[in-house]
Formats: structure tokens, sequence, C-alpha cells
């Protein structure tokens, strides 16, 4: 990115690839299983049955694989954008304040997670962005995040169920009153800074390298933003 005119650089997530093969292989095995309940004997009806349950979750699995967007992520000299078959968010460079791999204490070691986490200077620009359908399936994935860092003190073990549908209004910088599952999406957001230090998580799966690799690409995309706008 070595001007504002720089073309973007797009990223196809792992869990996009192979969609049209998937769906071959499905397809193949549904015509196989077909032929063996026909055909085979019928001792063989409960095999063929198994295989026509493989067939078709294959081609569902194919199915999904092609309803997802041909890129998960757009990085451009301007912002950062997040595609999904639900929705679409976007982070401007300057609302961002740090990126890297979140860590999490496994007995007495620190391991990283597998994703991505980005730590927001302000929370408004970024829910502007975000469809309630996106929302939704945002406050779904990142559920498993919140078993993290787990607050030991909660001894009733209330603590994690409200949380997990904390409803309460939010008021963003601007003054801004958010109801809703927006509300529900900041809220799970602050937890989240609380527990683990960032906002907004991307997952492996939608990447086409390593969490760790990605943190750097992210980082010499910032810098040579920076490097731009401060000539």
């Amino acid at each position: 990115m070595s001007s504002n005119e720089s073309a973007p650089i797009l990223i196809r997530a792992t869990s996009k690839r192979n969609g049209i093969t998937t769906i071959f292989i499905g397809g193949l095995a549904l015509a196989v299983s077909v032929l063996c309940l026909v055909l085979a004997p019928s001792w063989l009806f409960l095999a063929g049955i198994f295989l026509t349950s493989a067939s078709l979750v294959t081609l569902l699995v194919g199915w999904f694989k092609l309803r997802e967007p041909d890129h998960s992520i757009e990085i451009s000299p301007q912002h950062i954008l997040y595609h999904h078959r639900r929705g679409n968010w976007v982070i401007e460079w300057d609302n961002v304040q740090r990126v890297d791999c979140p860590r999490v204490q496994q007995g007495l070691e620190h391991v990283n997670l597998e994703a991505v986490g980005i730590r927001l200077k302000e929370y408004a620009p970024f829910l502007s962005t975000v469809s309630p359908r996106l929302a939704t399936h945002l406050l779904m994935e990142q559920r498993p995040l919140l078993l993290h860092n787990f607050d030991k003190n909660c001894a009733s073990g209330d603590c994690f169920n409200q949380e997990l549908f904390d409803d309460k209004h939010y008021t963003l910088e601007t003054g801004e009153v958010l109801t809703g599952i927006k509300a529900m999406l900041a809220n799970r957001m602050t937890q989240l800074r609380a527990r683990l230090g960032y906002d907004i998580y991307v997952s492996s799966s939608d990447l086409d390298r390593s969490p760790t690799d990605f943190v750097h690409l992210m980082r010499d995309c910032q810098q040579a933003r920076d490097d731009i706008t401060n000539r």
C-alpha cells in the first residue's frame, strides 16, 4: 500500500476453499448410494442409507462454502472491510488502537487463541456499519470467548449467563443510546475487552494464513498507511 490509490489486499477464507470440489464429491457419493440402494442386496441397505446421509451432509457443506463471499477481508489504505453472507463491518485505520493475537492462560503458560483481536478507539463508527443480522452472528460466534479468563470470584456461576444475554442499554461515546441487538453487541465487546483485551475478533477460519502472520500483515499495512499520512 504505497499510495492512497493502492489496490486493496484481498483475503480469501480457508472455510471458502474447495466448495465446488466438495459438492462434486457429495454428488458422486449420492449417485453411488442410490445405485447401492437400488442394486445392492438387502443386507447392504443400511450401509446405503449411511452413505446417502453422508452424501447429503457433504453437499450441504459444499453449498455453505459457495454461499460465502469470495473474499472475507479487504484491506485498503483507508479501512479494513469484513465480508460475510449476513453483512459487513468496516473499521477505519484511524479507529484501530491495537491488533494482536489474544492470549489466555492455560495452567502456567499463556497460549494464543486461533483468532486475531482488534482493539478500537471508539465503538460508535464500527457499530454504525454492522447490520442486525451480522451482529446476531457475531454474538453467537463469539460466545466461546467468554469462557476464557473467567471471573473466578463468581461463586454462583450466574455471571456467564448474565454476560451471555446482557441486553441492557449501551451509551456510546457520542451520547447515542443503543438498544436491542446492537446494545448486546456493544456490551459483549466491553466484556471481551475486559477478559481478553480486544473488542473485535476475526476467526482463523476467515483468514488465508495463520493468525500470527495476519497480525504481521495488519501491522505492516497500518505502518505503511501512517507513513503515507505523515508525509
